[in-house]
């Protein structure tokens, strides 16, 4: 099974969510949309219906044009156990980690048997230590999303996750809104995340662009995790908040870019001093303005500065005015030190 190792390198993850509306070739045909657009995983939800809702659950946005309710639609996005194992091989087969969102501790047991290279913990289940405790008790690694929590629901979750046996955490700036809008997307919070808990930074993005998810790898988040679509043309409560997958593909390629820069800082000195060839090229010298006659005194107005370089710099202009030429200039002529009296 593909891992994920986010110190090694900017973890992209796909989330797949409900995007399937419960078709299991759809589900498929995620992964390998997923993987062509080159992410490190899929993500998906893990919903047992009886096991985390009532069957008065309200909607949130009712949107469906099959399900009487919410706990209907919830009932339609489940998959079984050997549903979700063959999702688990296919994400293996063309080498993506393979994560799900557990939504009650039965989807973590059905999940754990199926095999995830990490959990994700959503937004609504931070407050939830029956869950917490499971998931912290396989000793796995655990990406905790922040989206509807404050400092201190937040606090307790990471605490109660690593005295229960967490493997190593990644904390997720997150804000639960669909599609969400630049002001409220929070990347500052990343770096008081990192600072606050010692872990690593990332970002959960639900805006539909590919804008955050680099500004954030800039900012330094080890983690980012984007809703994906096939097409803004599919069905689904998602998809407003969702790149396509040919936008993910940009993301990964500007995490790359991004972490290569990053790990890679620049001495401007050293640069310079690489370039110098390049400069003589296209720097300048200080040259006559137009033919002048031995013993002429300079003026400004005798001056210009013109590339290539290779006589005296712009920046040795103004030393030159009053002095007097020891020989003959034609127009376009470097000036050089030799060609001035003392």
């Amino acid at each position: 099974m593909a891992g994920l190792d986010w110190g090694r390198k900017v973890v992209v993850v796909g989330e797949v969510g409900q995007a399937h509306d419960g078709s299991l070739g759809t589900a498929h045909a995620y992964i390998d949309a997923v993987a062509r657009a080159g992410a490190d995983a899929v993500k998906f939800q893990t919903h047992i219906a009886a096991a985390e809702s009532r069957t008065d659950e309200p909607w949130r946005v009712r949107f469906s044009y099959q399900d009487a309710t919410r706990y209907e639609y919830w009932r339609r996005m489940e998959f079984g156990a050997e549903a979700w194992a063959g999702l688990r091989r296919h994400a293996d087969e063309v080498g993506l980690a393979f994560l799900s969102s557990p939504f009650s501790p039965e989807a973590v047991e059905l999940l754990r048997t199926v095999g995830v290279a990490a959990w994700k913990v959503a937004s609504g289940e931070v407050a939830n230590p029956l869950l917490l405790d499971v998931v912290a008790a396989t000793g796995q690694p655990v990406m905790l999303s922040s989206g509807m929590s404050g400092w201190a629901e937040l606090d307790g979750a990471v605490d109660r996750l690593r005295r229960g046996g967490a493997g190593p955490l990644a904390v997720l700036q997150c804000t639960s809104a669909y599609p969400l809008t630049p002001e409220r997307l929070g990347l500052n919070v990343m770096a008081e995340m990192a600072d606050r808990y010692a872990a690593a930074p990332g970002l959960s993005d639900h805006s539909g662009t590919v804008f955050p998810a680099l500004a954030a790898v800039a900012l330094g988040a080890r983690v980012v995790e984007v809703h994906v679509t096939l097409s803004r043309d599919c069905f689904g409560p998602d998809v407003a908040a969702s790149v396509t997958t040919d936008e993910l593909a940009t993301v990964v390629a500007g995490a790359r870019f991004l972490e290569a820069a990053l790990a890679s800082p620049v001495d401007k000195d050293v640069v310079a001093a690489e370039l110098a060839p390049m400069r003589a090229l296209f720097g300048r010298s200080v040259v006559a303005r137009r033919a002048l006659p031995a013993g002429h005194l300079l003026t400004a107005a005798d001056l210009a500065a013109k590339k290539p370089a290779g006589g005296l710099p712009p920046a040795a202009l103004p030393g030159l005015l009053g002095r007097r030429l020891t020989r003959d200039l034609a127009a376009d002529e470097r000036v050089h030190d030799a060609d001035l009296a003392p």
